[in-house]
């Protein structure tokens, strides 16, 4: 093992801690608190609205950050909620002197989990420190926690070192017991009879994504047949949850690509509105080390800078059989309309 390793893996345990903490705390607060004050908004930021339930996660940060990691490494952390998006720690000590970048999304999920729908998730990816320059693809351990439903007893956690394959494990919040999980991408070679979608989750290019889906899936699967439904969607609105149901074979493929409508909306005279961003995608590590292929809209790996603002347009798909059915027909959709 390396010394970079070594030392990536000394910040596992903390930040494993950390994620334990935000889930019990977020999950204390939904119990005592309405879906209105959850849901009550406590700012806007560049790249998303704050709910209140972000603050409850969010004020955890800096001051665990500077008492279990900082006081031992300097560190840039990155996350929403952050005066200009990072912050250096400890307090004095400069960007250039830091070893690690943080980034975290304390809850990914945000809107279902305040509604009580659909569980968030904590995400982090931790790179070596490059400067500004430092990408998606630096990022040599990510972890993501669930926060569970006030119905739901089951959380699961998951992570990844670079190289290293991943460990997965699901703890009882009633008992404490945890158990080891075995997860595993879906085999299958066709959409076909499977879970397969384009993200659309807010108004401004719904009408323009849901064609391009319906493009893709009749150039893949044929018509649809009278009484039959040959693949189905799930629009979690959660990027973290997105890859973990590709991580855990409950999903086939699963694109995002907002940030590519930009152009078409201005001709419409409308803004994009929000988009992914890398902190939402900042564990896209743990699938691909459990072998989900994850690339941008040309097919690369990501290599989004490690900042709050940048967009990202992401597609997964569950092993290379998959992406061989859909990969060529959504790049025939995409270029048809002038989008890459």
């Amino acid at each position: 093992m390396s010394k970079a390793t070594a030392n990536i893996q000394d910040l596992l345990e903390p930040l494993r801690l950390l994620h334990e903490r935000i889930r019990a705390e977020v999950v204390t607060a939904c119990e005592a608190a309405s879906v209105e004050e959850l849901a009550a908004i406590a700012s806007e930021a560049a790249g998303d609205t704050i709910y209140a339930i972000d603050r409850v996660s969010e004020d955890l940060l800096i001051d665990y950050f500077e008492r279990e990691v900082a006081m031992h490494t300097p560190i840039v952390l990155i996350a929403e909620g952050l005066e200009h998006g990072q912050v250096v720690l400890p307090a004095g000590t400069t960007e250039s002197e830091a070893r690690w970048r943080i980034i975290v999304d304390p809850i990914d999920g945000t809107r279902g989990l305040m509604y009580q729908k659909r569980s968030g998730w904590i995400l982090t990816g931790v790179a070596p420190n490059k400067g500004p320059a430092t990408n998606l693809q630096d990022i040599e351990l990510a972890i993501q926690t669930e926060i569970p439903l006030l119905k739901q007893h089951l959380s699961d956690s998951v992570w990844a070192i670079a190289g290293q394959g991943t460990t997965a494990e699901r703890y009882n919040r009633l008992t404490g017991e945890r158990q080891p999980l075995s997860l595993r991408p879906s085999r299958a070679t066709t959409i076909a009879h499977g879970f397969a979608m384009i993200s659309r989750f807010f108004p401004g290019a719904r009408d323009e994504l849901a064609a391009i889906d319906e493009e893709v899936v009749r150039a893949a699967l044929g018509p649809v047949q009278p009484g039959k439904a040959h693949c189905f969607e799930d629009q979690y609105i959660c990027t973290g949850g997105q890859l973990y149901e590709l991580m855990s074979g409950k999903d086939r493929f699963n694109a995002d690509l907002r940030p590519l409508l930009d152009s078409l909306l201005a001709g419409r005279g409308l803004a994009l509105g929000i988009c992914c961003h890398p902190y939402d995608v900042c564990t896209e590590l743990i699938a691909r080390e459990l072998g989900v292929i994850i690339t941008d809209e040309h097919g690369r790996p990501l290599t989004s800078p490690l900042t709050v603002e940048a967009e990202v347009s992401w597609l997964g798909y569950a092993n290379p059989e998959i992406r061989a059915q859909i990969e060529p027909l959504l790049w025939r959709s995409l270029q048809d309309r002038g989008l890459i």
